[in-house]
């Protein structure tokens, strides 16, 4: 620990994400279909069965970008291998995907637009990576996120509906939208087709502009079916895996750097501004001066109400904070990036066996041996460092 890497290196951000991709690859590939979505700190496997459509379509998105990074045939191959298991056992004859599956055995087939984004994304960055067949499933995703959960009336996608699509959750939330607009920048990126770019910068208009507006300029997580905050949502379940209470310091900054990502794609007058104002407001609530690191959540007071660390907490902190450094030439964000980066070295990177933990309890201690269960693929990590890869590459060119 005393001699740190150059985390501003563009050589140590890919030796890390080639570290971090050792760990999974190529034990996660199940030759008998998909990946295997359950690895112990050690990497063994203690779940062979269960699958979740967001493991899944995130391990396309990993192997799909590290073929574009190294150029391996195996990486391409797995990619197709992992695209093969989405059409073929997550895809419903109904266009729906299901949830959560065991083999043979659908668990739950209920239609989630946060589920679909990640689809979106992962057909996108195949179809980037070369994989031709995929860009008419970028199309055709759109069309059925179009279809089932677009609501033109608020401009936002809504959440849920049943697997036969004939009921709609009263429930909102800001999450399926804001991974909507990722894959949106995606679709765009692979394509160079107009409209989903326009759909990304309407999506984060009106989730950081009009919705932040009732949330005192921050990002609530949950709302009622007319888009009004929901307080109580989930306030007896502040851990929920996908829906906690409170205010998310990580989604705060992960809007940071999407609207980064916008800016550079179709500037707009207030898109830097608004990335500055909920990096800073997030930072100041949830930085833990005493164990260093971003706590998971603070209440609408601006108390810490989950200090849990989060591994995607601190990653996409980073590449916001790299983002905002390159954009604003304000070195107080190289700061904080070298900060996140000293504490996710110190406390939330595996040197012995590779990858991220996924949550450690505020104090930094562990609360089990569960690297990656369902949902945890280390996108997160190595996005943020390819992210930061490409826009250092910018900035040389430049």
């Amino acid at each position: 620990m005393s001699q740190l890497p150059n985390f501003r290196s563009a050589d140590f951000l890919d030796q890390h994400i080639k570290s971090t991709m050792a760990f999974y690859h190529p034990n996660c590939i199940d030759q008998d279909g998909g990946f295997f979505q359950f690895f112990k700190d050690n990497g063994d496997i203690y779940d062979t069965d269960t699958r979740h459509l967001v493991s899944s379509t995130r391990f396309v998105f990993n192997y799909a970008k590290a073929y574009m990074n190294e150029g391996k045939s195996e990486y391409l191959d797995a990619t197709r291998h992992g695209l093969a298991y989405l059409r073929e056992r997550h895809k419903r004859d109904n266009g729906g995907y299901v949830w959560l599956l065991s083999k043979d055995e659908n668990l739950d087939e209920t239609n989630h637009c946060y589920g679909l984004a990640f689809v979106l994304l992962a057909y996108s960055t195949a179809y980037k990576a070369g994989v031709e067949e995929a860009k008419p499933w970028i199309a055709e995703t759109f069309s059925l996120m179009e279809k089932h959960f677009w609501d033109t009336s608020f401009g936002l996608y809504k959440d849920e509906i049943s697997a036969d699509w004939q009921t709609v959750s009263p429930y909102r939330g800001q999450n399926a939208n804001m991974h909507s607009c990722e894959a949106l920048i995606a679709a765009f990126d692979a394509t160079q087709e107009q409209h989903y770019l326009d759909r990304a910068l309407l999506v984060a208009e009106n989730i950081c502009q009009r919705q932040a507006a009732l949330g005192n300029g921050q990002i609530w997580e949950h709302y009622t079916t007319d888009w009004q905050i929901d307080w109580e949502y989930n306030k007896e379940d502040p851990k929920n895996l996908f829906r906690p209470w409170g205010f998310q310091p990580g989604h705060q900054t992960e809007w940071s750097k999407l609207l980064l990502l916008i800016q550079q794609r179709k500037p707009q007058d207030w898109l830097i501004p608004k990335a500055v104002a909920l990096f800073e407001h997030a930072w100041s609530q949830s930085w833990d001066n005493e164990n260093g690191g971003l706590c998971y959540g603070y209440d609408p007071k601006g108390n810490v109400c989950d200090g849990d660390k989060y591994f995607w907490v601190q990653a996409e902190s980073f590449a916001a904070a790299a983002m905002l450094a390159l954009a604003t030439k304000e070195d107080s964000y190289w700061q904080r990036y070298e900060q996140l980066w000293q504490y996710s070295w110190k406390h939330m990177i595996d040197h012995k066996f590779g990858a991220w933990f996924r949550i450690l309890q505020q104090d930094n201690s562990a609360y089990d041996d569960c690297k990656s269960p369902a949902g945890k693929t280390d996108y997160h990590t190595m996005g943020a460092c390819y992210e930061v890869i490409e826009q250092l590459s910018k900035t040389s060119a430049n």
